[in-house]
């Protein structure tokens, strides 16, 4: 489906059970609208909207066609001159109908993680490091073809000490596992039909994508950009060692984050405490990494929101990526991580919506990337 002439870009949309294909014709002809979020915190999803027309038996024959089967499998990406790029590949799970003389069916889903998110499970994990266990939970889902990148973790728990116990779904133990070792865990697309599996730190080192632009004339490619600072966001974690043969409490220094490298010069500096409350009960190494967890999974205090020109950008603006910002004024300017993305398609439209984060004011870096 085109979207537009003048952007030069063409709608992806594969549809089906396991292995999907490319939507039949039909079904393209009754599209009307494609909507997909990527946010690094709420997960992802998509909604289709599909303009419905009784027959002669008086009902909608595109309900019938099983491509639309909860459950099936979808993948929408966007053509951008001859490169494919897959903005998400998702299990639909839910249909709603608008009826009618002409209809609406919308068809809603979220990313593949969701395949992780059904069967609540109860399994102890003996002497296995946090990075094991991640690559054995996401090994055990070959139908989804998931690419495995788990970054390894050296706290081994010993058996006589303690047990890693898993007593929720495969996709909620995966994020508990992440968080408590200051990491992120999601599934994002690289190419149709494959998905890598994250698990490890937030990814700051790649290559920041083209920069948006305020207030520079022809060079401005961003409709909107404001930005707020959250002075109450940082959080400083606080909490205790015992040492155990003296049965001392000993604090535990503060511990700098793994957000690295920083974006900011001038991080926002945390007016708020946290009391780390189990750190007591866990020996010296797991205590540590514990409250290392707590300082890098406190929230940035400056955001931004805007929408992207998409005509103008020439790109597909990326989250859980770097992303430079220029004209917004010293203080504002530099390098963000994108948290979030919301791609708005129809005939001869297609806009890009976004959330961005760092943890402070002024920028790291002289220029970024046009």
């Amino acid at each position: 489906m085109p979207l537009g002439g003048e952007l030069g870009i063409r709608l992806i949309l594969w549809m089906g059970a396991t292995l999907p294909r490319p939507a039949p014709s039909g079904v393209l002809q009754s599209l009307q609208s494609v909507e997909v979020t990527a946010d690094r915190e709420k997960g992802d999803g998509f909604q289709l909207a599909f303009h419905l027309v009784k027959d002669q038996t008086l009902d909608y024959p595109l309900l019938r066609d099983p491509v639309f089967t909860p459950g099936n499998r979808v993948v929408v990406g966007v053509t951008m001159g001859i490169v494919p790029q897959i903005l998400l590949d998702g299990l639909i799970t839910h249909q709603e109908v608008s009826a009618g003389g002409d209809g609406t069916l919308t068809i809603t889903g979220q990313d593949l993680s969701s395949a992780l998110d059904l069967e609540e499970k109860d399994e102890p994990f003996d002497n296995q490091p946090d990075s094991v266990i991640a690559a054995r939970i996401i090994a055990s889902y070959p139908q989804l073809g998931l690419i495995p990148a788990v970054t390894p973790t050296t706290d081994v728990p010993l058996q006589v000490d303690r047990t890693p116990r898993q007593h929720e779904t495969d996709l909620a133990y995966l994020k508990r596992m992440a968080e408590r070792n200051g990491f992120v865990f999601y599934i994002e697309p690289v190419a149709l039909g494959a998905n890598t599996a994250y698990w490890g730190p937030e990814n700051r080192l790649g290559l920041p994508q083209p920069a948006l632009t305020r207030d520079m004339g022809a060079m401005s490619n961003v409709k909107s950009l404001s930005f707020s600072f959250d002075a109450l966001g940082p959080v400083a974690p606080q909490g205790v060692f015992v040492d155990p043969i003296f049965k001392l409490s000993i604090p535990i220094p503060a511990l700098p984050s793994l957000k690295v490298p920083p974006l900011a010069t001038s991080p926002a500096p945390a007016l708020r405490t946290e009391r780390i409350r189990d750190t007591a009960n866990r020996n010296a190494a797991s205590a540590a990494t514990t409250m290392l967890a707590a300082a890098t999974n406190t929230p940035n205090a400056v955001t931004g929101d805007g929408e992207v020109d998409t005509a103008a950008y020439g790109h597909i603006l990326r989250p859980r990526g770097l992303v430079g910002v220029r004209g917004a004024g010293l203080s504002l300017d530099g390098l963000y991580l994108v948290d979030a993305v919301t791609h708005k398609l129809a005939r001869g439209e297609y806009t890009q919506k976004f959330r961005l984060s760092r943890e402070g004011l002024g920028t790291t870096t002289p220029v970024v990337r046009v």
